[in-house]
């Protein structure tokens, strides 16, 4: 099971972290990411690693966001800067089943999924 938190209304430029906690895993093997919706837009991905700490983000992420998991507490984390109005969306975090693979941005190769947290960018 996954909760995410952390989302909210901020200003552009501002900076926001947000976590999800993960529960009923008996170890960390096993890739995770974030992906986020936009009203009337597809779900896309946003940042994903792997067992090993390895990341990868898509274009609008990079240099601006930072994925992170402490596996000790089983929470994976978005650390989001410079936010831009066009990052306004429903945040989703994923993971993947133990040993089913590394990085992907595809969201039919994750299995468990939170509910989702509200991040909304103003001017």
């Amino acid at each position: 099971q996954l909760t995410d938190s952390g989302g909210e209304s901020v200003r552009a430029g501002g900076s926001l972290t947000l976590s999800c906690a993960a529960s009923g895993y008996t170890d960390a093997n096993f890739c995770m990411g974030w992906f986020r919706q936009a009203p009337g837009k597809e779900r896309e991905g946003v940042a994903s690693i792997d067992p090993h700490g390895n990341s990868w983000y898509a274009d609008s992420a990079k240099g601006r966001f930072t994925i992170s998991r402490d596996d000790a507490k089983n929470i994976l984390y978005l650390q989001m800067n410079s936010l831009k109005p066009e990052d306004t969306a429903m945040y989703y975090c994923a993971s993947r089943s133990p040993g089913a693979g590394g990085f992907s941005f595809r969201e039919g190769d994750y299995t468990y999924w939170g509910q989702g947290t509200q991040v909304t960018v103003s001017i």
